[in-house]
């Protein structure tokens, strides 16, 4: 972790969700959001992810205001894209469909390049 930056979690995802299989994508982001995540204002509960004409995006992130940001500030929750291989997308897409199968969005996290990353399970619900 670069700058002393924590990681934010979905905690609730562990109790709800049995994870089959993890991959780590970037994220597009604004300048005000990258802030924002980096003083760790954001939550994963509400956040799932959605495949919209073969591309992934995660939906209902919440990544609170940048305080010193001005009229170019991002909405809180705004649809944000995943960015991964073409060869990922195409298995997650064909496994998401299978019955009982879901995207869950698990850590917000920086490499070591410094860049925002999610990392997302193919997962089955517990219930």
């Amino acid at each position: 972790m670069s700058r002393g930056v924590k990681e934010i979690k979905n905690r609730k995802a562990k109790f709800e969700y049995n994870f089959i299989q993890g991959f780590e994508a970037g994220i597009s982001l604004r300048g005000t959001e990258v802030k924002s995540l980096r003083k760790g204002e954001a939550s994963l509960n509400d956040a799932y992810c959605l495949f919209v004409k073969g591309e992934l995006f995660i939906k209902s992130l919440y990544i609170a205001e940048y305080e010193h940001g001005n009229i170019n500030n991002h909405e809180t929750r705004r649809d944000r894209k995943l960015l991964l291989r073409k060869s990922e997308l195409i298995k997650i897409e064909k496994k998401s469909k299978e019955k009982g199968y879901t995207i869950v969005p698990y850590r917000i996290f920086f490499s070591e390049r410094g860049f925002a990353k999610v990392e997302i399970f193919l997962a089955q619900g517990k219930k």
